[in-house]
Order: C-alpha cells, then structure tokens, then sequence
C-alpha cells in the first residue's frame, strides 16, 4: 500500500470513527448557487423554477417536495451525512427564526442562478452576489448568539459548497442572442470565471477558508441539452460538452491561482463532469437502466412547472434513471457523485 493510499484509508477511518460517535467534522456547511443545490429558497420567489409540488421529493422522507430539484436527496445533501451532521443545512429564507438553526450552517441556493448576475435576474432568482449578502446577515446573527470569537472559528472552520455555472450556459448563453451572438462560448467563459474569482475572493474576506466548487457536468448530456440543442440526434451534444471541459479547465487554473493568492485558503474542485458521463454513457455498468430520458413526464424536456403530478409517462422507479428531470440527476445518482466527492472532500478536512 502506497504512502498516499495509507494516509487517505486512515483519513476516511478518522472520518468513519467521528460520524459514528455523532460529531460532525465541521461546525458547520453554507452552500451557494443554483438548483442542484437549492433546498427551498427559491420556494419564497415569485419565479417559475421551483420545485415545491408533486411528483418533486417524492422519495424524499415523508414524500413531501420541499424545493429541492430531485425525486430525494441532493448530493450536497449526501455530503452533510459523510460529514456526520444529522440534518441538512436549511434553506436561508425558509427560517422564520434565524437564531441557533445556523449553528450548522445555512443553504442560500437558488435555482437558475448563477455566476453571472443576469442569469438570476431573468429568473427572478437570488444572484450569487445577493446570496453572499444573505451569508453576511448569517454571520451578523451568528455572533449575536454564539459571540464574536466563537462566531469567528465557526466561520473559519466551515466548509463552503459552490454549485453554479450550468444556468448560465443551457438558461441563458445557448438562448440568448444578446450573449450568443456577442461572445463566443470561450469569451463567456472567461466571464463566468471573473466572476468566480471575485466571488471567493470575497468569501474569503469574510472568513471562508475550506471552499469546496463543483465542476460544470458534461451539459450535453443532459436530456433537456440533446432535446433543445442536439438536432435530432439521441446523443450527447460534443459542443456543449466541449464548452463544459473548457470551463473545467479554466476553473481549475483559477483556483489554483486563488489558492497562491489567498493565505491559508482551501479550494478544491469537486470534479462532475467525469462520474456523470459514465453515467450516461455506460448506465447498465452502474446499476442504472435509462441514461437518456428523465423520469419525470417524457424525459425529455420537463423541468420544474413542466414536471408535475399530471406529468404523463412519469417513471415508477426512479432509482433506475440518472436523470429524475431534463435538467437535473436523480436521488441515486446523487448519491453516486456524493461518493464520489468524499475522497475529493477529505482534504478540505485534513
């Protein structure tokens, strides 16, 4: 057994041995940015992306929908289980009473935003830079009921989850003529990567030190992509995955600057692109039956509003699928990329 491996086995012991006792690894998580991680913020919008309705959450516990994107957990919602937290940070403008539910942290997620503000706004969703104001009255309550220094190491020794980037490809750039036609894929996205830089860098001023950033997923591959954009074809759409691989390596090289940068920072990359396409494109290798079409309705397109109760055709077994709607992965392929992830996650911890 290799150094590397040793030390990663005995990582993941530790791990193991302080979940089993009850103590989370972390004082707390707060997750940022859109759908795939929203728990419910977007519930409170006047938007239509919301998932607060039948069939969404109906594997979820006590088969209620509660906003989340997904037929259950998230994969964000996996992580605060690898963790050892025994409940899931709670959407922001859920809470009524802002008091000690933050103890744990806060999600302040919403659907179809994303790095570049204007994706939000078409949607009428909560922009990341609205979301890092939300972080800031979190951390204003938190000192009033844990005190300043307390505060301060639990806002230090949190872990910060960022999921966004695919809104403001597949909802907003490939539709929209006043960016299409404006910037070719490559020049939007060295935007989308300004305002990446930006956004940790203030994190970072207000106290984040372990960052942890999901990859863009292969686009392409997404039921809803090959519907809009694949003319005609069942397969997944090679530009818009291309594009996705170009962000990727655009993000990485960013986050390494961001590490040189920023003393004492952590930033690593939670890497979807990779897990999900072989997903989809070997689904029976990995337990799964359908990689094309979504269970929801006809697979093919529904999302949100489209995705109902009434959604004719919609699927018996979701676990079969990797896709639970056009746009957004299953409960069971969560939980594939939470696995995933874990190893990635162990050094924001270590």
């Amino acid at each position: 057994m290799g150094y590397s491996t040793y030390f990663l086995v005995s990582l993941l012991l530790v791990v193991m041995f302080n979940v089993a006792k009850g103590q989370p690894l972390v004082p707390a998580m707060f997750i940022f940015g859109d759908s795939v991680v929203d728990v419910g913020n977007n519930n409170h919008l006047y938007t239509i992306v919301k998932a607060n309705f039948a069939p969404y959450g109906r594997d979820f516990k006590n088969h209620m929908p509660t906003g989340r994107f997904c037929n259950g957990k998230l994969a964000s919602d996996y992580t605060a289980e690898n963790l050892g937290f025994t409940s899931y940070p709670p959407a922001y403008l859920n809470l009524k009473a802002k008091g000690t539910n933050l103890l744990n942290g806060a999600n302040f997620a919403s659907a179809a935003s994303g790095y570049y503000d204007s994706t939000a706004k078409l949607y009428h969703a909560i922009p990341l830079s609205q979301q890092l104001e939300h972080y800031k009255d979190c951390q204003n309550i938190l000192e009033g009921i844990a005190g300043k220094s307390n505060a301060s190491s639990i806002i230090s020794g949190s872990i910060y989850l960022i999921s966004a980037g695919n809104s403001d490809f597949i909802q907003n750039y490939y539709i929209n003529p006043l960016l299409y036609k404006v910037y070719t894929a490559d020049q939007f996205s060295d935007i989308l990567i300004q305002h990446y830089a930006t956004f940790i860098q203030n994190l970072y001023a207000l106290g984040a030190r372990k960052i942890g950033v999901t990859s863009l997923p292969p686009m392409g591959c997404l039921p809803a992509a090959i519907t809009l954009f694949g003319s005609d074809s069942n397969e997944c759409v090679a530009r818009i995955n291309s594009d996705a691989i170009n962000f990727n390596k655009k993000l990485n090289t960013t986050s390494q600057s961001l590490q040189k940068l920023l003393p004492g920072i952590k930033v690593v990359i939670f890497d979807i692109y990779q897990p999900l396409f072989d997903l989809v494109t070997k689904p029976s290798e990995n337990g799964f039956f359908e990689a094309r079409k979504a269970c929801c309705g006809t697979g093919l397109l529904e999302t949100s509003i489209l995705c109902n109760k009434k959604s004719i055709g919609t699927c018996a077994n979701a676990s079969e699928y990797v896709f639970w709607d056009g746009f957004h992965p299953s409960e069971a392929t969560n939980k594939v990329l939470a696995d995933n992830l874990l190893t990635a996650g162990i050094s924001l911890i270590s």
